[in-house]
């Protein structure tokens, strides 16, 4: 056995948990477990790594957070009291995130679920899944059509996951279950997406479900519609008694932008200098700022809606997306006497509702990989929401299982 492979199985590690550890490839580590020689630093940072312990979940109840991304549904129901027990995302650069911002976990980020034994997977009382929307959403869908690619429950590497989801819950049977996905998930393929889960959940498991679509804006400066699916084992579940959060009192994007006046710290290599100024990295060039003009002028004379969002502090902005890193034109911020720039993926954060604590809030990824991750995720202080609406029912189920069990 290689001294490497004897470290590594002391820090109790497997080989793609020693990957993502230590920041290489799964094959590098291969590499190292059959006889290579890793350099110096990467054994001396191997001897102190420990295994961690086992599982102690200390919550008001226990979650398992899948497709998990960089943690958003986790944050909302970790601020009502959940314990996550088990984490899966498969996008390494999530992972960092992930890590970095969840470095006490008694537990390792588990890859590529569709390979995972749900026996493997502890015991749970709500299955938290952000199933990846892409195969489902209106700008994913139009791009596979122009391209001739299949979407939906037809897209074999991410529309079928929700059956991944369905898997692990007949295993598990778990209390409850919150889904969550793109509003369009309601009307992919005419509605015969939405079907097939609604029946699969309410008819195949035999969870009492009931959904709802939330507007983000009524939380943070963007216009973010997304649809939540909650489902309970043993009891109805309806929406209805939800309470209701008017977008019309929503924040204004002054409450995410640096304020670029000093009374913010500057953070690199977002801000820069004694009043936290953005960096002029994220300002447009001339060229891309007159392309994405022409390009918009273009569309509008042909009758198309297309065209690039310029905002400002009073104003509420649209949806940020995955592509964002592309050119930033969903989002655009007005400058006095220059071209627009970019939301810095520290502003990108706070329009997802992460806290803005840098300690517990960590960006340790580029730009964009950040982009992409934050335009991924869902807004955290609307998931806090059903969570808070959802855990009254969680904690009587677990206190009526409670009595049955005490009485025999």
């Amino acid at each position: 056995m290689s001294e490497f492979s004897s470290l590594r199985q002391q820090a109790g590690l497997s080989v793609a948990d020693a990957a993502l550890r230590l920041g290489y490839t799964e094959r590098q580590v291969y590499r190292w477990e059959n006889g290579a020689a890793p350099k110096k630093a990467v054994l001396e940072l191997l001897r102190t790594m420990k295994p961690k312990p086992a599982s102690s979940a200390s919550g008001d109840f226990t979650f398992i957070d899948l497709f998990a991304g960089i943690g958003g549904l986790r944050r909302g129901f970790e601020s009502i009291g959940g314990s996550c027990v088990f984490t899966s995302e498969w996008d390494r650069y999530s992972q960092k995130t992930y890590l970095a911002n969840f470095p006490d976990d008694s537990h390792e980020i588990t890859g590529d679920i569709t390979k995972v034994n749900v026996a493997d997977i502890p015991q749970h009382d709500v299955l938290l899944a952000g199933f990846p929307c892409q195969p489902f959403s209106i700008a994913g869908v139009s791009k596979k059509n122009a391209l001739n690619r299949p979407h939906g429950f037809a897209c074999e590497t991410q529309g079928t996951l929700f059956f991944d989801v369905e898997r692990i819950i007949e295993h598990h049977r778990p209390r409850a279950f919150v889904l969550e996905n793109v509003k369009n998930l309601v009307n992919h393929d005419k509605g015969r997406t939405f079907k097939v889960i609604v029946d699969t959940l309410r008819n195949k498991l035999k969870y009492e479900i009931d959904w709802k679509v939330i507007d983000a804006k009524a939380f943070v400066p963007q216009h973010r519609e997304r649809i939540f699916i909650v489902g309970f084992r043993d009891r109805p579940f309806s929406f209805n008694l939800m309470p209701e959060y008017d977008p019309l009192k929503g924040p204004k994007l002054s409450k995410i932008l640096h304020p670029e006046d000093g009374t913010e710290a500057p953070e690199a290599p977002f801000t820069e200098g004694s009043e936290a100024a953005v960096s002029n990295k994220y300002t447009l060039s001339n060229h891309l700022w007159r392309y994405l003009k022409d390009y918009a002028e273009k569309h509008r004379a042909a009758g198309n809606g297309f065209g690039f969002g310029l905002f400002g502090p009073n104003d509420v902005a649209r949806t940020l997306s995955a592509r964002y890193y592309k050119d930033g034109s969903e989002i655009l911020i007005k400058q006095r006497g220059q071209a627009p720039r970019r939301l810095t993926p520290r502003e990108c954060a706070r329009l997802m509702g992460f806290d803005d604590d840098t300690h517990t809030s960590k960006i340790p990824v580029s730009d964009t990989q950040a982009y992409k991750q934050f335009g991924n995720s869902v807004v955290v202080p609307v998931v806090k929401a059903v969570a808070e609406y959802v855990k009254p029912m969680l904690l009587e189920e677990i206190k009526v299982d409670g009595a049955r069990s005490a009485n025999g």
